[in-house]
């Protein structure tokens, strides 16, 4: 496991369009009928990703209340990572009972497009789909503490009320995204 950080794209930046496939290939891109956008890198595998997968759920509830859309992409290569398999995807999200759109970007051009470097890494996009939020779920790890998605929850509840980015957002920290060689 290599720790590696997010990027940081320029808040204001605009929502990459995208069509992926589901675990069951059931094709799904993001409509513009919603108050916003939640698009969060993740894979199977990663510690950092299963020290936060039980809040998840509760994070897409909190997003179907406010109307926003909320999706998992997982960029990984499989071939070098099985674990993180269409099928293992699906299984994935059984386990832990995510509900929202679970997609497979085989291509990894996705993640490029979104310039996406780790797992777990959020991108919060307003209804204009510009980037409002970038950054970590919270300050816990997987060493230290139990995973609350406060900064997540914060920065969405701002954005609902209207109130414009916090500039000081911190960056994510988990697994580099497994690219192909």
């Amino acid at each position: 496991m290599t720790e590696t950080p997010s990027l940081m794209v320029p808040l204001g930046s605009k929502l990459p369009s995208f069509e992926l496939p589901d675990s069951n290939g059931a094709l799904y891109s993001p409509t513009n009928n919603t108050f916003g956008t939640l698009v969060i890198f993740l894979c199977n595998h990663c510690p950092y990703v299963i020290h936060i997968a039980s809040i998840l759920g509760r994070i897409e509830e909190h997003c179907n209340r406010s109307n926003i859309q909320m999706v998992g992409i997982n960029s990984n290569d499989i071939e070098a990572y099985p674990d993180d398999s269409p099928k293992n995807m699906a299984l994935t999200a059984q386990k832990f009972q995510w509900r929202f759109p679970y997609l497979f970007d085989e291509s990894q051009e996705v993640a490029r497009a979104f310039q996406a470097t780790c797992t777990p890494e959020v991108f919060l996009y307003d209804k204009s789909n510009c980037l409002y939020y970038r950054g970590q779920f919270d300050d816990s790890r997987p060493s230290n503490g139990v995973a609350s998605g406060q900064d997540l929850l914060h920065a969405i509840q701002e954005m609902l009320e209207g109130l414009p980015p916090q500039k000081d957002q911190k960056p994510s920290t988990g697994c580099n995204i497994k690219w192909r060689a």
